[in-house]
């Protein structure tokens, strides 16, 4: 997996930027000996904004930029003039990442569609000027408010591909076959468990100009959700798929049996997946004849549709899209009416390399320098001070 271009879990600091601090200026002129006051405000610093893109299939830009962080706002200045406001910094993701707290494994927010925004990180906001506290008995306010601190904090992203149909076997149940037969990609396809190392995507053409997605996933095996195998690290690409396609070979001494452990399997990783449509392909099955498959049929778990099919003869394929095409425009399966409940992050579901992570200390800029005044040109004024509520801040 270091070699490969798919990158689907990294973690990454991120800071936002802290709000500049509000002036205490008096306003000077030569026949204006008391002025009063008119320090400005600070600008907001700067936010982190995810930004979902359709063009993006990897988390690979972000295995690189391991540090995001956010401009800080300016302080204000005399003449009642603003700080500038920090610089935003918007991160381009693929559509369908999660944003998990890397310290507590909490859910923080997901992008789903190109072009969705999601603010993450908040700028600190900027503090008001000695203008705003001047008063009738409080006529030379020598006090500004400081702008909020920035917010920093470690991420897990981790990406969820979209998905009509998700294809869910053992390794070497003709999950990757398949996806060649019936769609344009072209996975890896030998003859040994877990060829197929990272998840495939393919665009399935069905009857004119309709298509839908399918995604195959590397194999599973029994125990996948206490972290055997490689299906662990990938069971996050069936959670938003509309169909799960299992696909249990002919030659298995057991058809049900496989497919009970599947099951079994999602349901632990993700108990919300038991909710979804299933279909059952018995794969391979060209060398079965009506005879077997009668028998066969009669052993297949109940309520399930299935199919026996083969992706090398190209037995039951048509029939196969026919089944999946009325799951998938079912208006009980629409993707869009059953969000997803994201379990938080546990030990079974991180990735071990990139926890271990440790992130460069890079201590963030200091404060601008604050305008100061002479407190001999003031002498005798009232210097009462008062507290401002969190409304008085400019937002």
């Amino acid at each position: 997996m270091a070699d490969s271009n798919f990158i689907d879990y990294v973690k990454v600091l991120c800071r936002s930027g802290k709000g500049g601090a509000g002036s205490r200026h008096f306003y000077r002129a030569k026949y204006v000996p008391k002025g009063g006051p008119d320090g400005g405000d600070g600008g907001r610093g700067g936010h982190i904004i995810l930004r979902g893109n359709s063009h993006m299939w990897t988390l690979l830009p972000l295995r690189y930029r391991r540090h995001i962080f956010a401009g800080n706002g300016q302080s204000g200045s005399g003449g009642r003039s603003f700080g500038k406001d920090g610089e935003d910094v918007i991160v381009d993701v693929p559509c369908g990442t999660v944003v998990f707290d890397a310290e507590t494994g909490e859910f923080l927010c997901e992008v789903t569609s190109d072009g969705e925004e999601v603010k993450l990180l908040r700028g600190g906001r900027g503090g008001l000027g000695n203008w705003h506290f001047k008063s009738a008995t409080n006529r030379t306010p020598r006090y500004a408010q400081p702008g909020e601190p920035a917010i920093e904090k470690s991420i897990i992203l981790e990406l969820k591909l979209l998905a009509d149909v998700g294809l869910v076997g053992f390794p070497n149940a003709g999950k990757s076959t398949l996806l060649s037969s019936i769609s344009a990609a072209r996975p890896k396809i030998a003859d040994y468990p877990f060829t197929t190392m990272e998840p495939q995507l393919g665009i399935v053409s069905y009857r004119g100009d309709s298509s839908f997605v399918m995604a195959d996933i590397p194999g599973i095996i029994e125990g996948a959700s206490e972290g055997k195998g490689l299906g662990l690290r990938f069971l996050r690409h069936i959670e938003r798929n509309a169909v799960l396609l299992f696909m249990v070979p002919a030659d298995a001494d057991d058809i049900k049996a496989q497919y009970d452990i599947l099951v079994g399997e999602l349901e632990r990783f993700n108990p919300q997946l038991s909710d979804k449509p299933r279909v059952l392909a018995v794969s391979k099955s060209d060398m079965l004849d009506e005879e077997l498959m009668a028998e066969i049929e009669a052993t297949l778990p109940e309520g399930v549709p299935h199919i026996f099919i083969s992706a090398v003869t190209g037995m039951g394929l048509t029939e196969l899209k026919d089944i999946l095409w009325r799951e998938i425009t079912d208006e009980r399966n629409r993707i869009d009416t059953a969000p997803i409940t994201h379990r938080p992050l546990d030990g079974h579901h991180r990735v071990r390399e990139e926890d271990e992570f440790i992130f460069e200390n890079v201590p963030a800029p200091a404060d601008d320098e604050e305008e100061f005044i002479d407190d001999e040109d003031f002498e005798g004024e009232d210097y009462g001070y008062e507290m401002l509520d969190e409304d008085d801040y400019d937002v």
